[in-house]
């Protein structure tokens, strides 16, 4: 496949750090993006193959100056990499509304302007039309984790907001959506990125987030930069799926969640879920 242009949000550290060296060496040209982009340093750049541009998700405005810079340098961007978030670890009931409200700020509705933004210069500057978006989400948005309740809605969310759109968009656009989930990964995320519920409830003296967080940080299976050539190799995709997960862990869990949800889906309860139908009710052909 021809070099493609990234847009990575998030580059600081972790998967979007790693992601920008993938790209970079595979030939690829890359806009990475973070709230501090004069930070960000990477080998082997040339006003060619790099650009480095503030971008703070939850404002509309950066994140159209972030695109303009882009296309003005390279003239279109032909993958997007919605990276940038953060994990809120606690008990539900020790997260403050302030907390969860900023929490789907940044992983839910960050990412959706991104997409919107994505999604246009996609379809109506790209020449030829056409693109990936990728959201990274979790394996947190396919299954609950315990302390992760706020979190995990945020990818939830991500996750049901992308399979609808997936069926929005028309084929023509030649635009292709996929959610990465990863399991865990020894990157910043359990480590100093990890924001913990700022009003303890003394009720759940049986969970200690920050004491499971600190003995979990380093110690997970997934390896940063192999997640990040994972996630190259699906841009290099004609046709990537919808979703997969990513990590050995990950890919467990999910095996789980599918067994789970054919018992609870199956039979057991077919009776009872028929059983509310409309008297004659006949489903349309």
């Amino acid at each position: 496949m021809a070099p493609q242009v990234f847009l990575i949000t998030g580059t600081s550290t972790g998967f979007g750090n790693e992601l920008v060296k993938k790209c970079l060496k595979e030939g690829d040209k890359v806009v990475a993006t973070a709230r501090n982009s004069s930070k960000l340093k990477f080998d082997h750049t040339t006003k060619d193959n790099f650009l480095a541009i503030d971008l703070d998700v939850t404002e509309q405005k950066s994140i159209d100056a972030a695109f303009d810079k882009a296309i003005a340098q390279f003239g279109r961007i032909d993958v997007v990499v919605n990276n940038a978030g953060y994990g809120l670890s606690g008990e539900f009931e020790s997260v403050s509304d302030r907390q969860a409200r900023t929490q789907m700020e940044v992983n839910f509705f960050g990412l959706l302007n991104v997409t919107r933004k994505a999604l246009s210069v996609m379809r109506e500057v790209n020449k030829p039309a056409g693109g990936k978006i990728q959201q990274i989400t979790s394996i947190g948005g396919q299954r609950g984790v315990p302390t992760f309740s706020i979190y995990c809605a945020s990818k939830w969310a991500v996750e049901g907001f992308t399979e609808a759109l997936n069926q929005e968009i028309k084929p023509e656009w030649n635009i292709k959506l996929t959610c990465i989930e990863p399991g865990g990964f020894r990157t910043d995320w359990a480590g100093r990125s990890m924001i913990f519920g700022e009003q303890k409830n003394p009720a759940y003296d049986h969970i200690n987030a920050e004491k499971q967080m600190g003995e979990r940080n380093g110690t997970q299976a997934g390896d940063p930069a192999k997640g990040a050539r994972a996630m190259w190799e699906f841009a290099q995709m004609q046709d990537p799926p919808l979703r997969m997960v990513i990590g050995s862990d990950a890919y467990e869990a999910m095996q789980g969640k599918i067994k789970t949800y054919s018992e609870l889906y199956g039979e057991k309860y077919k009776e009872l879920a028929n059983s509310t139908d409309v008297d004659g009710y006949k489903k349309p052909s």
